[in-house]
């Protein structure tokens, strides 16, 4: 009783105020066109925990080297720090890679702060050329864009140098972007090789070289001079510029005959050892470079600043120079967001249909057709309050939700209409209270109906981990846009219906008598044959029982995200420039295919260490035609025709992938792939 005079009064404060719901319902669409447009958008939710990555390096250690003296000690160190759910590690030759998961809701600066501490206390106990550190504050989805670096007549090394030099620290300045990852290419060192028949000649140690080495490049500065009313700063240069500057360096100071470093050993131009390496389209060697996003970006946002960022660059580069992007996640959210727009959009206009032709009036109809896109609009802002993105599961749960929008707007309009129709000339009661005596007199039941249908999605919110993060979206966004619809029903419908609905008359639409022709002779047969009905509904329950034990389960259907990826797995002890050269023959094979215009493959590990593959694992980026172009009509028999290629390679394991789907198995399991 109290709930219904509650009702009553949300309905009777909204017919008195009509002009402040006017300006309410402006004030909505203003605010939820902005947070629409504004808001983070992905093709697939962030279901990653708060996740710590370290990754340590230690050039020359052996695998079982690196988890006595790295590995162990750090995850030692790291363990008993609060809200700790797992702690695990990943050895390979000369890189360590340690991983620690929070609990759900555990701040990230404040796990990293708590890992940064730990860390700096193992420190020192660690080997002396020990590198690396805390990993950029990224996610395992955090890959946004994905590009090689070609230029006619420039080697390995100088496009390796411009990629390190000039384009990574330019898309570091975008906002969204937490690093820029390199792989591939040769990174240019100067080296000294010593000669140690020449050093035993010359009475000089190799430790006597290495320091000197050391104390000969740096700057030093020596005060000032003053001269007059100014004063010099005096510095003394010793770094090395040149390798002319390193073949100078005195090893052994003698006013007669000095001893300099050119005389006791080799001085030239090398580059670091490479754990990796990236090849592309069968033809030979490149360079890549990784765009990571900060946890929390805006995929679109981040590929669009990127991609802006490139576009300024191009000028800047040597000529021949082009950075050619072959994995783009805006696709993929374009695609995702183009598909559930498409989807909104049927359903809104198939609505719309429905309401003319049952309603029987375009006025009622269009009355109650504005509860969507009202609906919707409070629903992105409630999204955005609560801290949801917009997303194939979020915006999923929108499309879903269409249909049940109108509920409570179709009931509300129609008993309106009714009562209208009902009222004559002659009756002195004012139109708006017939519309508020109307409203008042459904307003309980279709409260109570949405309620129901919410309540029933509400255990949904109550998932944890995983689950919760695939499926809370879809719940909270169906539970925010019904609760809204219901909201607008009781208070902007009926102002609506007072002023767009004028002299309306209650006769049943031709739809609807020929609907209740066809059904009631179908109910008068029912309730004259009860037990037969009963037999017939028991039987197509049992049916449905055994069929449902019959149908294949999964946990959620893969997402087909456009890219194909080949992950392929060498003899372990395989050499870089060996598994370098099969992957070119795989290309090669691969692009005999015409639905392949594009392979990028990068072998072994990165250089920040995110992805710690072996020298006998790649990864191969297929750039695939539109699927209209196929010759094929579906993947899997894409799929088919590129294992009739890869099957010819004896003593290779592939299995095929996609990059999100890689992804989340690794972040989950650890391992890459389903197994």
């Amino acid at each position: 009783r109290r709930g219904a005079v509650m009702l009553a009064g949300l309905v009777r404060f909204a017919l008195g105020q009509r002009l402040l719901v006017f300006l309410g319902v402006m004030l909505l669409a203003g605010a939820g066109v902005w947070v629409m447009t504004s808001m983070p958008i992905d093709a697939y939710p962030d279901i990653s925990t708060t996740q710590v990555k370290i990754v340590v390096k230690v050039a020359g250690l052996t695998p079982e080297e690196m988890e006595t003296r790295v590995s162990a000690p750090i995850e030692v160190e790291m363990l008993g720090i609060p809200h700790q759910v797992m702690l695990r590690s990943t050895t390979k030759y000369a890189l360590a890679d340690i991983t620690i998961d929070f609990e759900e809701g555990t701040d990230i600066y404040w796990a990293r702060q708590q890992v940064a501490e730990r860390l700096n206390g193992v420190w020192d106990r660690l080997p002396a050329s020990v590198t690396g550190g805390m990993a950029p504050m990224t996610t395992p989805l955090g890959e946004m864009l994905m590009f090689t670096v070609e230029g006619e007549g420039l080697s390995l090394a100088e496009r390796r140098s411009l990629l390190d030099w000039v384009i990574r620290p330019a898309l570091r300045t975008v906002p969204g972007v937490a690093d820029v990852n390199a792989l591939g290419g040769e990174v240019r060192t100067y080296e000294v090789v010593p000669d140690i028949e020449r050093l035993a000649a010359q009475g000089i140690s190799l430790e006597q070289l290495r320091e000197t080495l050391a104390v000969n490049n740096r700057n030093d500065g020596a005060g000032r001079l003053s001269e007059g009313e100014e004063a010099w700063l005096v510095r003394s240069e010793g770094s090395i510029q040149s390798l002319a500057d390193l073949a100078g360096i005195v090893v052994r100071p003698d006013p007669v005959e000095p001893v300099r470093l050119s005389d006791v050993a080799d001085v030239r131009e090398g580059s670091l050892t490479r754990y990796g390496g990236v090849t592309y389209d069968g033809r030979g060697e490149t360079v890549e470079g990784l765009v990571l996003g900060l946890r929390g970006a805006n995929a679109r946002e981040v590929v669009r600043g990127v991609r802006a960022k490139l576009d300024a660059l191009a000028p800047s580069l040597p000529e021949g120079v082009e950075v050619r992007t072959f994995y783009d996640r805006g696709d993929l959210v374009n695609r995702a967001v183009h598909t559930v727009s498409r989807a909104l959009l049927e359903a809104v206009v198939l609505v719309l249909v429905l309401l003319v032709l049952f309603l029987g009036d375009l006025r009622a109809a269009l009355t109650v057709a504005l509860i969507l896109p009202l609906s919707a609009l409070a629903t992105f802002l409630c999204m955005r309050t609560f801290g949801l993105t917009a997303n194939l599961m979020s915006l999923g749960g929108l499309a879903i939700a269409i249909g049940m929008l109108v509920d409570a707007a179709v009931v509300m309009v129609e008993n309106v209409v009714t009562h209208l129709a009902r009222q004559r000339d002659g009756d002195r009661l004012p139109r708006l209270h017939v519309i508020y005596r109307s409203a008042r007199e459904v307003a309980a039941p279709i409260t109570s109906g949405i309620l129901i249908i919410v309540i029933v999605f509400l255990p949904l919110l109550s998932l944890q981990g995983l689950e919760g993060k695939l499926f809370m979206p879809v719940a909270a966004t169906i539970v925010f846009a019904l609760t809204s619809s219901l909201l607008l029903s009781l208070t902007v419908i009926p102002v609506l219906a007072s002023v767009l609905l004028g002299r309306v008359s209650h006769v049943e639409p031709l739809l609807v008598r020929l609907l209740h022709r066809a059904y009631t002779p179908l109910l008068r047969w029912a309730l004259g044959h009860p037990s037969i009905l009963m037999a017939i509904a028991g039987i197509l329950l049992v049916l449905a029982g055994v069929l449902y034990t019959q149908v294949g389960k999964t946990f959620m259907p893969t997402l087909d995200e456009g890219t194909v990826i080949v992950q392929l797995e060498k003899l372990p002890s395989i050499t870089l420039e060996e598994s370098l050269a099969i992957d070119q023959r795989v290309q090669q094979a691969l692009m005999t295919l015409p639905e392949v215009i594009g392979v990028v493959a990068r072998t072994g590990s990165d250089e920040l260490g995110l992805d710690p593959m072996g020298l006998n694992e790649t990864d191969s980026f297929l750039q695939l035609k539109p699927p209209a172009e196929w010759r094929m009509a579906s993947k899997e028999e894409l799929l088919a025709a590129l294992r009739e290629k890869l099957d010819g390679f004896t003593g290779l394991n592939y299995v095929f992938n996609q990059p999100i789907e890689m992804r989340v198995s690794e972040m989950l399991t650890g391992v890459r792939g389903d197994l």
